[in-house]
């Protein structure tokens, strides 16, 4: 004879079936909650797989295009464009960034131009364009705040003028959104939004970014502008900051292992809150599926979901592609 127990509360029944399972899910990720991250190298017909990433490309701008209809098919409806640049177009100005005729910004342009409902987000910051691999400008071993400022004003009008929608300063000098909200404004461009990356920590899960675009720092390490992992507070300090000189959007990143911080954000602030499931994050699942020791693609999806769960409005990863391709069949 079964045991019978009478309890008043059996949760179990929520999860009885597959449909009863959906009915009461609490957190649904979409693929319009996705921004996909995508690197841009100068010339034609270049198509190179980022070794740390598998599945990841750096495309010229002829492959870029071709490689967007299947982004945009996906419904995918946002990306972050990232420039690679050669050493020889480096200086520790980073003058580059906002030169007219750059291929970056002539990339921006034609994404624009061929795709003009697509939101193009675009990377502020000195470290692709500079020859010390900074975030900001490097006099005598240290990384100046405001001189920095200018540079990045002058970038940022540079990309709007290109046709950016987004502008994701993601250099952490103190005061930067609102130098560059100012300088937009003064050139008319007041509907070109800024994602602050507000709470960016000085991780270790950036070294297959950094692979990507050559642009790892060539001396010393970024932890006097990045923040320190072990830091919360400081966190809604920075957010504050952010919000107070005129961001549109707050971003957390990394996202796997500040879920907290997301959460933190999203519960004290009432513009939407960004998470970017970062390089090495994403190399981590890829590495451990193609041993075969977890099941890639719900790890994936698992991934995603945690980050949305924890407050997340919107998500830059470069699961985009692979997680469009299975929301879109359910």
């Amino acid at each position: 004879m079964p045991i019978m127990i009478q309890l008043d509360r059996r949760p179990r029944r929520n999860r009885k079936s597959a449909g009863v399972r959906d009915l009461v899910q609490e957190t649904n990720l979409q693929v319009s909650d996705f921004i996909f991250p995508m690197f841009v190298v100068e010339g034609t017909r270049q198509k190179s797989e980022v070794k740390s990433m598998p599945g990841i490309y750096r495309y010229s701008l002829d492959n870029l295009l071709e490689e967007l209809k299947e982004v945009t098919d996906l419904g995918i409806r946002a990306i972050d464009l990232f420039p690679n640049y050669p050493e020889s177009k480096k200086d520790r100005f980073a003058s580059e960034s906002y030169h007219e005729d750059t291929f970056y910004l002539k990339a921006i342009t034609a994404v624009k131009e061929q795709f003009p409902e697509l939101v193009i987000m675009t990377d502020v910051a000195m470290d692709p364009y500079s020859s010390d691999g900074h975030d900001g400008l490097v006099e005598n071993g240290k990384i100046l705040n405001d001189a920095t400022l200018e540079v990045l004003a002058n970038m940022s009008l540079a990309q709007a003028k290109a046709g950016a929608d987004i502008l994701g300063p993601s250099d952490m000098m103190d005061g930067r959104v609102g130098y560059i909200r100012r300088h937009l404004d003064a050139h008319g461009f007041t509907d070109v939004s800024i994602m602050s990356y507000s709470a960016k920590y000085a991780s270790a899960f950036y070294g297959p970014f950094r692979d990507a675009l050559e642009s790892a720092p060539k001396f010393g390490d970024k932890k006097t502008y990045q923040m320190n992992p072990a830091n919360k507070r400081e966190a809604l300090l920075e957010a504050q900051l952010d919000f107070e000189e005129g961001a549109d959007m707050l971003m957390v990143k990394p996202a796997l292992s500040y879920l907290d911080i997301i959460r933190l954000l999203d519960e004290n602030f009432d513009i939407p809150i960004a998470a970017y499931n970062v390089s090495g994050e994403y190399a981590m699942v890829k590495a451990a599926a193609q041993n075969g020791w977890l099941d890639g693609e719900r790890a994936m999806m698992e991934v995603l979901t945690s980050i949305r769960r924890a407050g997340a409005k919107c998500i830059l990863t470069y699961f985009a592609k692979e997680a469009a391709a299975i929301l879109n069949k359910r």
